[in-house]
């Protein structure tokens, strides 16, 4: 039996997190303010999404627009704080102005996470040298994903760069799950799940209506019913639906 691909969806409140779980998503990626490409929700809406569903909010650990750490001080506090609300999974990346890993930052808010698991979110899309990130960030306690398209433009353009690293799983550098997302279409799907990827990551997608509106449980089920039939067709060796 093929194992479940995990479908992860952007909430930003509480009835978007019900209706992802109603949808079958496994898992919740929390932020606010889309507009900013999200940024750290309030501890209220932590202990409220926490409340309310079963399924783990990844809760996004960044203060402002683009990928500087910013007041790494404030990022520590605010990381306390959120976990204080409940939050024990939680997303995160920054890079220098060499577009370099900001190694610093990162071990400084990894390490008031005691161990918590956590995601390197799409920085890594905007970075130099993908590769040396990778093997910078190796054994950081808890990094145990990456957000990624492939691509700062889109899984479109990073496709080729996606397949290359599923690849390398098992590498020094590489042994983190990549959890795709970024334009990412249904379409997309068959060649990832062919190539070992298990994990993707919708936030327009599981919104009909744009932004502007909530998250639709029956868009959420489309993917998950997506999903777990290509799954089952690329465990079963059959030529996934295109």
């Amino acid at each position: 039996m093929s194992k479940r691909a995990v479908l992860e969806v952007i909430a930003l409140d509480v009835e978007d997190a019900v209706a992802a779980q109603a949808g079958g998503a496994d898992r919740l990626e929390l932020v606010t303010d889309m507009a900013a490409d999200g940024l750290t929700p309030s501890p209220r809406t932590v202990a409220g999404i926490r409340a309310a569903v079963d399924i783990p909010p990844r809760v996004m650990l960044r203060l402002a627009d683009g990928f500087a750490a910013g007041d790494v001080e404030r990022l520590v506090r605010v990381a306390r704080e959120v976990r204080d609300a409940g939050a024990d999974e939680f997303v995160l990346g920054f890079l220098d102005a060499d577009g370099g890993v900001d190694l610093d930052a990162v071990e400084r808010v990894v390490d008031v996470l005691d161990g918590c698991p956590w995601t390197f979110h799409r920085a890594i899309d905007r970075s130099a040298d993908r590769d040396a990130l990778r093997k910078q960030l190796d054994g950081l306690p808890g990094l145990d994903a990456y957000l990624t398209a492939g691509s700062a433009t889109g899984v479109d353009d990073g496709l080729p760069t996606l397949l290359a690293e599923a690849a390398r799983r098992g590498e020094p550098g590489y042994e983190q799950r990549i959890l795709v997302g970024g334009g990412l279409r249904l379409d997309h799907v068959p060649p990832l799940l062919a190539a070992g990827v298990d994990a993707f990551h919708i936030g327009g997608a599981a919104r009909p209506g744009g932004w502007a509106g909530p998250v639709s449980a029956a868009a959420v089920a489309q993917w998950r019913r997506v999903l777990d039939v290509d799954t089952r067709r690329a465990g079963e060796g059959a030529e996934p639906r295109g």
